[in-house]
């Protein structure tokens, strides 16, 4: 389904990572050039952004259930589903807490003296939906009461649980539901096929959101909060790191060829910010060039698209920690295990969703008793920042859905270790 005879498409002999980092490199010199004229290039980017919106609720949808169903019996699905819940539970966990011990660490927001007020009006701005206000409501938030409104609103953890109940169901139905089960994987191959066509764009996407980014906010902000941003960066490093030595421990690989070949799937998710839009990348990557099996990769990357986000989980336990520091509050126990639970939801929350952190930073912030004012503060070094964060959560994903498929057998090690 996902294409695994797809021929990679070229433009003057420039493969597609190729013409991404193109437009990446002359995004930036554009920015620089035309300054705040330079806004007017994002619709390039807004586009694509809009095309791969259009499509990720079927996608979503009809990868889980084709992955479900094509995997025949219940008790493989059982046992896959297991290990990939708990692997992206658990590595969310980790790197919730590696984000508190970096924030430590550094102490990004010590010293710094910033008039919280000036950027209270931006907050009000982006604050667009208001993020679950318990862990209850974030539970009951989780079943739809109409898939249909779900659909349209895009609410991708709704229509993740409506298809998973959908793909069991026909699983039980066994030769009742042969048709249907056809019929999705027809339909998933064709959305496969359009987001094909569609990251051809990709190029295009990156420039014009390169040049706005460098164009409008410029390099202050980043000055300014240039702890912070070594803190994330460093923190989402060794979460990076920690992948291959996951893969080395858990499936006894040797993790060089994985961080290799998908050198083009984190090139694109590091410049499009939005792991929507590289899922498609890394599906064929991980099953043509790592090995991993259609029904592993069909299953377990989806689900980790909208529920597995290690990069935002750092993200915002870092950022608690600097705004902590930065209005001088002390952060007990208590706190910390409360940000253990609240950083893990808000990653969850803002899976999928370019900035998606910064909507559900007002969660976390408000759990710990801290004003959530300062959130105007990330505004500039966001962008960047989103960048580094999807790059280490679509590397997660791929890193667990290697994992589980190495346990499961179903691992094609002749192709994992083959030369790229």
């Amino acid at each position: 389904m996902a294409g695994a005879d797809v021929k990679e498409f070229t433009v003057l002999g420039l493969k597609m990572w190729q013409q991404v980092l193109l437009g990446l490199l002359l995004g930036i010199i554009a920015g620089l050039l035309l300054g705040e004229r330079a806004g007017q290039l994002k619709f390039l980017g807004t586009i694509f952004i809009n095309l791969i919106k259009m499509v990720v609720v079927p996608l979503i949808f009809l990868s889980l259930v084709a992955g479900i169903t094509s995997m025949g019996g219940s008790t493989s699905f059982k046992r896959v589903s297991i290990k990939g819940f708990s692997a992206y539970i658990l590595t969310a966990t980790f790197a919730v807490v590696l984000g508190i011990i970096a924030g430590v660490i550094f102490k990004p927001g010590a010293g710094l003296h910033v008039n919280i007020e000036e950027f209270a009006g931006s907050v009000n701005q982006q604050q667009t939906a208001v993020p679950p206000a318990s862990v209850s409501d974030f539970l009951m938030n989780l079943i739809s009461t109409n898939i249909f409104h779900s659909f349209a609103e895009g609410n991708l953890l709704q229509v993740v649980v409506f298809a998973l109940l959908f793909g069991l169901t026909m699983n039980m139905m066994g030769g009742k539901a042969a048709r249907a089960r056809e019929n999705i994987a027809d339909f998933a191959a064709i959305i496969f096929k359009m987001i094909e066509y569609i990251v051809r764009l990709a190029p295009l996407a990156v420039f014009g959101f390169m040049a706005w980014s460098v164009g409008s906010q410029g390099t202050e902000i980043i000055v300014i909060l240039f702890n912070l941003v070594v803190a994330v960066l460093a923190a989402c490093l060794i979460q990076y790191l920690l992948f291959g030595v996951f893969i080395l421990v858990f499936a006894r690989l040797n993790p060089v060829p994985f961080y290799k070949k998908l050198a083009a799937t984190q090139l694109m998710a590091f410049s499009t910010s939005s792991s929507k839009a590289t899922l498609t990348t890394a599906m064929r990557e991980i099953q043509t060039k790592l090995g991993v099996s259609e029904q592993s990769s069909h299953f377990l990357l989806p689900l980790g698209a909208c529920i597995n986000m290690d990069g935002t989980a750092i993200y915002l336990a870092i950022c608690t920690c600097f705004f902590a520091q930065f209005f001088g509050i002390e952060l007990t126990m208590i706190d910390y295990a409360v940000l253990l639970l609240t950083c893990t939801l808000g990653s969850i929350g803002a899976a999928g969703i370019p900035s998606g952190s910064i909507i559900f930073m007002s969660m976390v912030l408000h759990s710990v008793g801290l004003p959530i004012e300062g959130i105007g503060l990330l505004l500039g070094v966001d962008r960047v920042l989103d960048m580094v964060r999807t790059t280490i959560n679509i590397t997660g994903d791929c890193a667990i859905t290697l994992i589980v498929d190495r346990t499961e057998d179903t691992l094609n090690e002749t192709i994992y270790y083959e030369k790229a």
